[in-house]
């Protein structure tokens, strides 16, 4: 039996209604997954594919798309089911036809970031672990903001990167980081549920204009983590941060924090993609190590 055939009969039994796809057509899956579009003449279904044994990372992202789907502000595409076949593992979702942001779009899209990171929890972390790209992401619940960030964010980046063979400058520089980076860090954020992973490659706009966001690596953490990263490779414009703010301000001293918080999204580029992101992580722990 053809993967296409076994996806086809899983999403048939979970809407209950017999689904019997065209050809699959391939469409853009980024730098980690396949994607394809199945389609029956009607319905359509997203579907990503990778190795089978990334399913946990399938199932903890269909887990971060329900998490975030919860809270019933920003559109987030629906995970319908996720499996094995042929040797690859497989997770379907809704298939969203995307148009532009239109004259609103933007604004909208950071007043309900803004309500999204209201949803709170009682630590930082996740219930579980996740991916970011194909990197481990560790989500063990911790009641320090600094210590969730220096072990479960900076150390493990660090670390990982070390044995990639960045150590020694970059290794050196970072431990002093470590040391000392909780003088960066002078407030107490909430628990806030994040996307994690949210640059202009993953938020776009359904026809109407509303904004989705998709591809997540969902935990709970300073909101500025999200902001931040926004702000790392571009595609957000003042519309939309002016919306955030006005909808919740950020707290003095972001502007330093968000280099904190890029960083490890840079040092994950770093152990991905390799040594063309370690001048730009070297530089950022040098300008962080300067401010403390």
């Amino acid at each position: 039996m053809q993967p296409w055939q076994i996806i086809a009969e899983h999403i048939a039994q979970v809407t209950g209604t017999p689904f019997d796809p065209l050809e699959p057509r391939h469409i853009g899956g980024g730098c980690i997954n396949t994607a394809v579009r199945l389609m029956d003449g009607g319905r359509g279904y997203f579907v990503k594919l990778n190795s089978a044994s990334l399913i946990d990372m399938f199932e903890a992202e269909s887990d971060g798309l329900q998490a975030m789907s919860e809270t019933e502000t920003i559109r987030v595409p629906k995970s319908l089911c996720s499996g094995i076949a042929d040797g690859q593992s497989y997770l379907v979702m809704e298939y969203i036809d995307m148009g532009h942001a239109g004259r609103d779009g933007s604004a909208k899209a950071g007043r309900q970031l803004a309500e999204m990171h209201r949803a709170n929890w009682t630590s930082y972390g996740w219930h579980r672990d996740n991916t970011i790209g194909s990197t481990p992401q560790p989500n063990s619940p911790n009641d320090s903001w600094i210590d969730f960030w220096r072990e479960q964010r900076l150390g493990f980046q660090l670390n990982l990167a070390e044995r990639n063979g960045y150590g020694g400058s970059l290794r050196r520089g970072g431990e002093r980081l470590l040391e000392g980076f909780h003088a960066l860090i002078d407030h107490q954020p909430q628990p806030s549920l994040l996307h994690g992973d949210l640059w202009g490659g993953n938020m776009a706009y359904d026809p109407e204009g509303n904004p989705v966001i998709y591809d997540p690596a969902v935990y709970y953490g300073d909101r500025e983590a999200d902001l931040a990263m926004t702000e790392l490779f571009g595609g957000f414009g003042n519309a939309f941060y002016d919306a955030y703010r006005e909808s919740w301000p950020l707290e003095p001293g972001y502007s330093t924090r968000k280099v904190l918080y890029n960083l490890y999204h840079i040092l994950n580029h770093l152990n991905l993609f390799g040594s063309g992101y370690l001048g730009q992580a070297s530089s950022m722990i040098d300008r962080l190590l300067a401010e403390i």
